[in-house]
């Protein structure tokens, strides 16, 4: 679903026009929708990796723009010819960092990270040489617009992006009561299959924990003689 198609389902079955829903108004419902998805699901489509270097002596690390969460921080480390060595550094607090290590001099390989600020982590103790670094994180979602008229959202699960907008469509317009609680209920039941599909079945291998199986009823020949 594009972005165009997804204005005009909109209008049409709200039966309001773009005089009242504008793609002012109307950029800002699907906006709000995707955060409100994004903050629901851990969602595979969201994660992100980036690598950098980060020098001797400095410290602290400058996110990406669009770092929203941080799954995980490692370091890679090469000595001689050796292959490269990965170092999974431990999340810890600022203050454990102050008091564990108070010296920005305080050389050796990082152990540990935490969150400085909005654009920065603080690594320590402080790198002694130059680390490759990989950050793992979760990205802020792609927003849906007139220029960016596709994303994995509204490709892929089309339904639950229309379903949240024509609740939040519904809530602007204020009614009908009616209508607001339809999509409500929709939206409900196609976020859950999302959450279902990206946090159970994209978790799991059916080598290593099989095909996920419902439980049938099977009643025993005593249950079958009372049905009789």
């Amino acid at each position: 679903m594009t972005y165009s198609e997804l204005i005009t389902k909109l209008r049409d079955y709200t039966e309001v026009g773009s005089s009242v829903l504008t793609s002012t108004i109307l950029d800002g419902i699907i906006r709000d929708v995707e955060f409100r998805i994004f903050r629901a699901v851990d969602a595979d489509y969201s994660r992100k990796y980036e690598t950098s270097l980060v020098t001797g002596s400095n410290r602290y690390i400058s996110l990406p723009t669009d770092c929203y969460i941080i799954r995980s921080l490692q370091l890679h480390t090469k000595t001689g010819d050796a292959a490269f060595e990965r170092i999974m550094l431990q999340k810890r607090d600022t203050s454990f960092i102050s008091e564990y290590y108070p010296s920005p001099t305080d050389t050796g390989t990082p152990k540990y990270w935490a969150n400085w600020d909005t654009n920065n982590v603080v690594i320590a103790p402080t790198p002694d040489v130059v680390y490759g670094v990989q950050l793992n994180y979760i990205f802020t979602p792609e927003a849906l617009s007139s220029s960016n008229t596709t994303t994995t959202l509204s490709t892929k699960d089309p339904d639950l992006l229309l379903y949240g907008c024509l609740v939040n469509c519904y809530g602007y317009l204020k009614g009908p009561m009616d209508m607001y609680k339809l999509y409500e209920e929709k939206y409900n039941g196609a976020i859950q299959a999302y959450a279902l599909e990206q946090m159970g079945r994209r978790k799991r291998g059916e080598y290593t924990d099989g095909v996920p199986r419902i439980p049938v009823p099977s009643p025993s020949p005593e249950q079958w003689r009372n049905l009789k």
